[in-house]
């Protein structure tokens, strides 16, 4: 089974971006390539098993096994050694891509606690956008007497976009809230 937002994307988001941008061909057309969920965690040096807990809750959220995320040098300040766990990380491509942000578009952000919509300052200046959320708990999947610790994440979309509007525009053809 397709994924709704895929096929949306094909009858009627490259179409729109293609009559807003004049572009000439249908491969100019900015497309989504993949969705980074990243969860990072400092707490994972005193206690191993929250890495545990978010492995659990990011498989639930993502559908995929996430990887585990270990520390490129020691920092003795902070007590880390090289190659301790310290968070999680998904790469989403495809189906898994489009169920995802379909989601997270349609379910989770409406739940956030007074949501304005999310800061379009988040781009990169090469069509990529990034945004954190400050809990895990919005996503149905999560069973709120289960967790141990609200855990925040960032999510990244990639996109083959040149600049940032053709970025924004293809997000909000998405049907991604941002901020006016």
């Amino acid at each position: 089974m397709a994924a709704r937002l895929k096929k949306k994307y094909d009858e009627q988001i490259a179409p729109a971006l293609i009559k807003e941008f004049g572009l000439k061909n249908k491969m100019q057309v900015p497309r989504l390539e993949k969705i980074v969920v990243n969860m990072g965690m400092g707490e994972a040096v005193q206690n191993v098993k929250l890495i545990d807990s978010a492995v659990a809750e990011m498989t639930a959220i993502t559908g995929q096994k996430p990887m585990v995320t270990k520390a490129k040098k020691s920092i003795a300040t902070f007590k880390l050694r090289k190659g301790m766990p310290i968070g999680v990380m998904v790469t989403l491509r495809r189906e898994r891509m489009y169920e995802f942000l379909d989601r997270l578009v349609n379910v989770a952000l409406p739940r956030v606690r007074d949501f304005k919509g999310v800061n379009p300052r988040g781009f990169d200046g090469r069509g990529n956008f990034t945004f954190g959320l400050k809990e895990q708990i919005i996503f149905p999947e999560i069973n709120y007497d289960k967790i141990d610790k609200v855990k925040g994440l960032n999510i990244s979309f990639v996109t083959n976009a040149k600049t940032d509007e053709h970025g924004r525009a293809l997000l909000r053809h998405f049907g991604f809230p941002f901020r006016t």
